[in-house]
Order: C-alpha cells, then sequence, then structure tokens
C-alpha cells in the first residue's frame, strides 16, 4: 500500500491525540509548579543548614550540660587561690574597712569585686550552690558568671565576676572574644556549606529541566524527544525510566498505527465481496448460483474471523511481553504430534517428519502454549506456497533446538528473507486470494521465539523452496 489514505490519517491522529492526553495529565504539575534556580537552592539552604545549626545548637547544649559539673570544678580550683588571697588581705584589715579595701582592690582586677550580706542570696543562687556557699566553698552562678565565698564566719560573702566583664573602655561596646570567634565560624560553615550545595543543586535543576522538557515535548506529541543522560545519579534512574516509557509508548503508538492501517486494507477485499455477494444473491434464482454465493460470504466471513484473531494475538504480543511458562517435553514426540494436527491442512501434500538427527530421549524446555503457535503458522505458510512436499526436520547443535521447515515452492529472495517477518508484509506475487495471508503468522512466530530467547529466520531450502528455521536453547 503506498500514500496516506484517510483511514491512516485518522487513525494516526487519533493514537497520538490519546498518547498526548496520556502526558497531559501530568504536564499541569510541572508548570505549576516550577521553580528557579535560585529558589530551589534558597529551600535547600534554609532547611539544609537550619537542620545543621539545630543539631549543632542541640549537641552543643547536651554537651555544656554534661560537662557542667567538670567546668564548676576546674573552674574552683583555678580561682580558689586568687579568692584566698583576697580574703587574707581583707582578714588583715578592721571589719569595717572591708567595703574600702574592696573598692581599692577592685580596681586592680579585669573583674568586679564586691561584698554583698549573705541573707540577700537566698533567691539569686541555686539550692545547692547555696549549700557549698554555707559549707565554705565556692558557690557558682552560671547564669551571671558570678563566684561567691563567704568570708569566714561572718554574714558577709566576696562576690567576685561577672569574669568575662570587660573594664576596659575601648573595648567596652565589643562583643566577648568567644562570641566573635562564634560568629565567625559560623559564618564560614555557612558560607562552605553555601558553596557545596550550589555545586550540588546546579545539576540536579539542570536534570529536573532537562526531564521537565522532555515531559513536555513528549505532551505536545513529540515522541521523539529522550531525556538526556543525567548528570547526578539522583536522576539517571527517572531519566532511563523516561526514555524507556517514551520508547514504549512510540513502539505502542507504532503498532497501533501498523494494525490500523493494516487490517483497515485488509477489511476492504472480503467486505467488498461480500457486498457484491449480496448484489448477486439479490439479482438471481438460480439455486446452484445462490449456493455458490453462500458459500463464498462464508469464507469471507471466516477469513475476516480468522483476521480478527490474528490481529488481537499480535497486538497481545506487540502491547505487553507475556510471561513464558517453561515444561520440559520429549520433543521428537512433540513436534511429530504437532505437525500431524496440522497435517490435513496440506491437502494432498507430502509431509515428513525427520527426528534422527536428535539424541534419544530428548527433553527440551518450550512454553506449550505459545510454541505450538509459532510452529502452526510456518506449516500453514509453507501449505500455501508448496508445490508437492514439505519436510520438517530437527537437530541439536551447542545445546540449542533447530526446527526446519522445508518446500519446494516458489522461495523467497535473499533481499525479502528479513522483511517478510515484519507484520503486514506479503511480497507482491502472494496477493491472490488462496495464498494471501495477512501477513501476521511470520510476525507472531518470530515473536514466540524471542519470548523464548530464540530466533526466527528465513533462508533457501535444499528442496528448491523457502526454509524456515526456528532456534533456541534447548534448557532454560
Amino acid at each position: 500500500m503506498t500514500g496516506t489514505e484517510p483511514g491512516e490519517a485518522t487513525a494516526r491522529e487519533r493514537s497520538q491525540g490519546l498518547a498526548r492526553s496520556l502526558f497531559r495529565v501530568s504536564l499541569p504539575r510541572w508548570r505549576g509548579g516550577r521553580y528557579s534556580l535560585s529558589k530551589l537552592f534558597f529551600n535547600f539552604y534554609l532547611l539544609a543548614m537550619g537542620s545543621f545549626v539545630a543539631i549543632a545548637f542541640t549537641a552543643d547544649f547536651v554537651i555544656s550540660t554534661a560537662q557542667r559539673g567538670i567546668t564548676d570544678d576546674y573552674a574552683r580550683r583555678f580561682m580558689r587561690g586568687t579568692i584566698t588571697l583576697i580574703e587574707d588581705e581583707l582578714f588583715r584589715q578592721p571589719r569595717s574597712t572591708w567595703k574600702k579595701k574592696i573598692k581599692e582592690l577592685d580596681e586592680k582586677f579585669s573583674y568586679r569585686l564586691n561584698i554583698v550580706e549573705r541573707i540577700t542570696l537566698d533567691e539569686t543562687l541555686k539550692p545547692q550552690q547555696v549549700v557549698k556557699l554555707d559549707a565554705g566553698d565556692i558557690a557558682i552562678d552560671h547564669d551571671g558568671d558570678i563566684m561567691y565565698h563567704r568570708l569566714g564566719n561572718s554574714s558577709q560573702v566576696l562576690v567576685v565576676g561577672p569574669l568575662a566583664s570587660n573594664r576596659n573602655p575601648e573595648l567596652k561596646d565589643r562583643l566577648p572574644l568567644e562570641v566573635r570567634l562564634r560568629l565567625l565560624t559560623w559564618s564560614l560553615t555557612g558560607l562552605i556549606f553555601g558553596i557545596a550545595l550550589w555545586f550540588w543543586v546546579r545539576p540536579v535543576w539542570r536534570d529536573l529541566e532537562a526531564i521537565r522538557q522532555t515531559a513536555r515535548d513528549l505532551g505536545d506529541g513529540d515522541f521523539d524527544a529522550r531525556s538526556p543522560p543525567a548528570r547526578s545519579q539522583l536522576f539517571s534512574t527517572l531519566a532511563d525510566t523516561m526514555n524507556s516509557m517514551a520508547e514504549r509508548v512510540q513502539q505502542l503508538l507504532a503498532t497501533h498505527r501498523e494494525l490500523s492501517c493494516g487490517i483497515s486494507h485488509e477489511l476492504r477485499t472480503p467486505i467488498a465481496r461480500m457486498r457484491f455477494a449480496l448484489e448477486m444473491l439479490a439479482e438471481t434464482d438460480e439455486p446452484a448460483e445462490r449456493e455458490r454465493l453462500w458459500t463464498m460470504m462464508e469464507d469471507d466471513l471466516d477469513e475476516l474471523d480468522h483476521l480478527i484473531d490474528t490481529s488481537l494475538t499480535y497486538a497481545r504480543f506487540e502491547r505487553e511481553t507475556p510471561e513464558p511458562h517453561f515444561s520440559s517435553v520429549r520433543f521428537a514426540d512433540w513436534l511429530t504430534d504437532e505437525v500431524e494436527s496440522v497435517r490435513l491442512l496440506g491437502r494432498q501434500l507430502e509431509v515428513s517428519v525427520d527426528t534422527s538427527r536428535l539424541p534419544a530421549d530428548l527433553n527440551v524446555d518450550l512454553d506449550r502454549k505459545a510454541m505450538p503457535y509459532a510452529l502452526r503458522n510456518i506449516l500453514r505458510n509453507a501449505f500455501k506456497y508448496a508445490g508437492r512436499q514439505i519436510k520438517v526436520s530437527a537437530e541439536l547443535i551447542n545445546e540449542r533446538i533447530l526446527i526446519h521447515i522445508d518446500d519446494d515452492g516458489i522461495g523467497i529472495p535473499a533481499e525479502d528473507r528479513e522483511h517478510i517477518f515484519s507484520a503486514f508484509t506479503r511480497l507482491d506475487r502472494s496477493r491472490d486470494r488462496s495464498t494471501g495471508g495477512y501477513g501476521l503468522g511470520l510476525a507472531i512466530a518470530r515473536r514466540v521465539l524471542e519470548l523464548h530467547g530464540g530466533s526466527a529466520t528465513a533462508d533457501a531450502a535444499e528442496l528448491g523452496g523457502a526454509r524456515f528455521t526456528l532456534a533456541w536453547k534447548a534448557h532454560q
């Protein structure tokens, strides 16, 4: 069939429209949730950095709390000598001059010194620190970073701190060194993390853009569009899956168009014959002629039924790969039985089966539902073209079983031997009613052999016609 007929164009447009509608179902989600690269980076940065800071502060709090007891002991040992010296200096003076003396000492230290009454500290210190204070030990106020020590048995308490206070007027308004170090550390951490995140987000964004563009092209009907290889491993599987899906959709559309165009073409001939027979039937009263016309229409109905059944079988193989169910059979007996089941279709042809080159009691794994379909289609094809003889033989070579179907018909030109396994393909000389067929039998046979991990090929036969060979691994 040449050119593009109206039926073909309608089928093609209908199949492409269906595919486009399937893709466009998901496209609004892409377009409605579109993000710029900067926004994607900013969202990732806030989420990751915020989580990182929260974890860091939590860990710092837990560690600080766990180490507080150790830090307190170290601070007491570190300041005990200074506090003892201050206490001894005060004890050398009359108690009435302690206030004046502590002011003089206060000017010589970088942190504050003061004396307060013991009774004023009950609400300032925690209960456990009050106990330490009354026991003559050093009490520590963590919130104010201040140390307290009771002066002998008196009611007065020496106050040392805040220890982090800065009494230098020039540095009074500056942040403490620890705070500045922390700010510098977090700033550098945030900058380094941002740079690393940018180099991670950028290829991810490019992959997302490429996949989104591919989905848009597919939704617009460009089924040749493919997603380029992903730059990040995160989307490599998704890109491969989308490409596989696109190839599968393209294959299904091609099969749909092929079946639609092929079946519409094949339906014309039997329908035209039936219409002609009906017109002739209305114009004749002769019983013999009416019987002949009825027989013609019954043959045409059988042809239509066979066309539909074969087309559905081919479409099933193209739409999905059936799961094979292998079982072991005694191969010589199985092959003989299958040939005998269709021998009657060969009319007066001489059909022989040769299994002499097979090992004795050979068992072969095959799908007992699909493989007979392939073998019978090849045999029916041979029945159409053979003149007098068909020879079926089998052999085992390198653990592969081979079935040869030879006929003495007109043969197949070398340039057409691969082409005939395509659907709806028939050689020009076979377009008469007796041998025409639909060009689906050989295509189905090849699909069955591919299901078995094998092949179906055509060659020249020693009998002068065509040789078809079915080959697959004997034991799966």
